[in-house]
């Protein structure tokens, strides 16, 4: 393995998608990932289908696109935690890891004697990441949580959608489990922040991560609104709350997403829309004027964009230097001119036979390149390997 995380082992105890999605950006990074997998079951979201990987024959498989899409660069080792050999084992890959993921329900693994306490009294170097719904401590620690209920107790939906009044309107959950994400990218920043502490004083620790937490930092902006001004944030559509003009708009043939972020951009916004008088009006000449005065600015811009295409719009904008650009489908997004130039879609040869297209990092390092060379491993693929390798064939079996 190549990567700044050449040097790392990490014990990835964890399933579903925030505990995976930390543990597949380190294997991007370069860390060794052993996922340790339900023997017979494996992860839930190896059942998350359809859609299910084809095989190079094209006959389906019984992998999920929802499992690959957060399990590349592991390795997949089979153990049942029910049974003592299970345990046992799990105690000697955590001797042998800098890092361990997991996120199991509050309590279950110290009750299986794998919690953190005990792991680190045989590798007191180890740092160990608890994941859970709500925390290890609290009135609700012992529950379980998946994204999407998370995304309403956090707020995230109550400033998401359209307003209650219009075509559409009241809550809505953004469109991939955003929470579990930036869960698991909280995570990574955590680990790696004890790496480098670790290297200071010769000791691991235990962090803390709860999703609800995360959707509560994640408020950002909007809660800061909240705090400053007493007045809890309203769902606006695609309206930003603070900087104006920012939205979707409609045109000749589509929609555009417009993205002004100051006066100077605003000015030359309106020039090349062909209205260069728009920011000498004392209404909208700060972003403060146009955030106050949005509907009489919105139905000027609204009957200035429907004369032009999005194609037309976009290069117009770009050229000015105003950020805006079309809404993708999903396939456009791949057919991005900029997206197929920074690589960011992959193939990696699949155990099934074929290569799989992954979608790849966004980080991207001068002198420590990162490789693509492991796909999501099939259950146990690797249980054999990695036993072998670390001396601890005999304690499974």
């Amino acid at each position: 393995m190549s990567g700044p995380l050449s040097h790392i082992r990490v014990l990835d105890l964890s399933r579903i998608m925030a505990g995976p999605w930390s543990g597949q950006t380190l294997a991007d990074l370069g860390a060794d990932v052993i996922k340790v997998e339900r023997a017979g079951e494996g992860d839930d979201t190896r059942r998350w289908g359809p859609p299910f990987l084809n095989d190079a024959e094209g006959r389906p498989t019984q992998e999920a696109g929802y499992y690959l899409s957060v399990n590349r660069g592991k390795r997949s080792v089979a153990l049942d935690l029910k049974s003592e050999a299970g345990r046992e084992t799990v105690r000697a890959l955590a001797a042998q890891s800098d890092i361990l993921l997991e996120n199991f329900k509050t309590g279950t693994l110290d009750r299986m004697g794998l919690g953190y306490d005990d792991l680190q009294k045989v590798n007191p170097r180890l740092i160990y990441c608890s994941i859970t719904g709500f925390g290890l401590t609290g009135p609700r620690a012992g529950d379980a949580a998946y994204d999407f209920m998370i995304q309403g107790m956090g707020g995230l939906m109550s400033v998401t959608g359209a307003p209650d009044d219009t075509l559409g309107g009241g809550p809505q959950k953004v469109g991939v489990p955003i929470v579990d994400i930036m869960t698991g990218m909280y995570a990574s920043i955590g680990v790696l922040a004890a790496l480098a502490q670790r290297d200071r004083t010769g000791k691991g620790d235990h962090i803390d991560l709860a999703m609800l937490d995360v959707s509560v930092a994640m408020l950002a902006n909007q809660a800061m609104n909240y705090l400053v001004s007493g007045q809890p944030p309203v769902r606006r559509g695609n309206r930003h709350p603070n900087i104006q003009p920012q939205n979707v708009y409609p045109v000749a043939d589509g929609h555009i997403v417009l993205a002004v972020g100051n006066d100077g951009q605003f000015r030359k916004f309106a020039e090349a829309i062909g209205r260069p008088d728009l920011p000498d009006l004392p209404e909208f000449a700060t972003n403060a004027g146009r955030v106050e005065n949005l509907p009489a600015l919105e139905e000027i811009l609204i009957e200035a964009l429907a004369q032009g295409t999005v194609d037309h719009w976009v290069a117009l904008f770009a050229a000015a230097g105003v950020p805006s650009g079309p809404i993708n489908t999903v396939d456009r997004v791949f057919e991005d001119p900029q997206v197929r130039h920074r690589q960011m879609l992959r193939d990696i040869p699949h155990p099934l036979g074929g290569d799989l297209k992954q979608v790849a990092s966004p980080l991207n390092f001068r002198n420590a390149p990162l490789a693509y060379d492991r796909a999501p491993p099939l259950l146990g693929q690797h249980t054999e390997e990695v036993l072998d390798m670390l001396g601890l064939k005999e304690r499974q079996s």
